[in-house]
């Protein structure tokens, strides 16, 4: 997925102040992609408050949102740079085309991964094969050794495992006896758990990891702390296990991310991670160079590329801000439980 705003702000991304024993909630912020009649998203990272959950960098959180004309998913080719992009449906699903060559759709339960590396562009469009689009998407960040890395696409269909009053699904890493064979550039955690209400489960979890816990539907509570439909739970390094409650009154269904800190300040600004201004300049000048007319062609080999048979114009980049690309002030955005 892009992101489409007219306006990006740009973030400098580093790991947060430490805030063990403590569920610290980020609150979404409603984003729409492409405009009004497109489809709204809500977004949890980045924000003022925390950039960064290990190496997870972006979340964006939608539906469930009619497919009908004009409504619905439709992302035209855009780039993306010293990332990997995390596609999970709840419902419906999206066809992904790339600029290497991989062409597949996006269904309930299997994880599409794309690594850019040092560049790739794709595009994203709902399908009528089901009414609704419900889903989530993310980026990791790559960490400096591996951030200009071949680019590349995976596709995994994780077999849930089932407890009591639970299903889980393991996309990346490993949690609760099951582990994702997917490729991975730092220490990851990523699954989808659905609880049966008033059930409590507990999962043994990497005391080095920092954890996010995304609620779709339904309330309970991490570690004793409510959480409601839509907020991210955020817990710091330490803890060994983390302990999840559904609320009486219905079922839930959530995601669970997590990594080691990060441990490097990223420079992130639209579709690119970068480590400096210069950097962005960069990127930015190079997808102008391959998609506007008139515009000075690259040299040697293009960076991104364009995926074929879209069958939509590329996306052209937002107008750079008039400031060299700095941090954002660490205020506001979440409440502690």
């Amino acid at each position: 997925m892009s992101n489409l705003e007219l306006d990006p702000t740009p973030v400098v991304c580093s790991s947060g102040d430490d805030a063990r024993g403590r569920v610290d909630i980020l609150l979404p912020r409603e984003v729409p992609l492409g405009g009004p009649r497109a489809m709204p998203v809500r977004r949890t990272l980045p924000q003022r408050d925390r950039s960064l959950i290990g190496a997870w960098c972006f979340l964006d959180h939608y539906g469930p949102e009619p497919v009908r004309e004009g409504g619905g998913m439709s992302v035209p080719p855009h780039p993306h740079t010293g990332l990997q992009t995390v596609s999970w449906l709840f419902a419906g699903e999206i066809e992904h085309r790339d600029s290497a060559a991989n062409h597949a759709f996006i269904r309930p339960g299997e994880l599409n991964l794309m690594t850019a590396g040092s560049g790739i562009s794709h595009s994203e469009v709902a399908t009528s094969a089901a009414p609704v689009m419900h889903g989530v998407q993310l980026w990791l960040a790559l960490p400096d050794a591996f951030r200009h890395t071949e680019r590349g696409f995976e596709h995994y269909a994780p077999e849930p495992v089932s407890g009591d009053g639970y299903t889980l699904s393991v996309f990346l890493g490993g949690l609760g006896g099951s582990t994702s064979p997917v490729t991975t550039y730092s220490p990851l955690l990523g699954a989808e758990l659905q609880l049966a209400a008033g059930r409590k489960v507990s999962f043994d979890v990497s005391p080095k990891f920092e954890h996010g816990i995304l609620l779709d539907s339904g309330r309970l509570e991490v570690n004793g702390s409510p959480v409601a439909a839509g907020e991210l739970a955020y817990l710091a390094p330490g803890d060994a296990a983390v302990e999840i409650t559904a609320a009486a009154d219905g079922p839930v269904r959530m995601l669970l991310i997590g990594g080691e800190p990060f441990g490097e300040d990223i420079v992130m600004w639209w579709n690119f991670v970068g480590r400096t201004h210069e950097e962005i300049v960069e990127f930015r000048a190079a997808w102008t160079g391959e998609i506007e007319p008139g515009a000075a062609p690259p040299d040697g080999a293009p960076r991104f590329g364009l995926p074929g048979d879209s069958g939509l114009r590329p996306l052209p980049a937002p107008a750079l801000p008039n400031a060299r690309l700095r941090p954002r002030q660490r205020d506001g955005g979440r409440r502690n439980s």
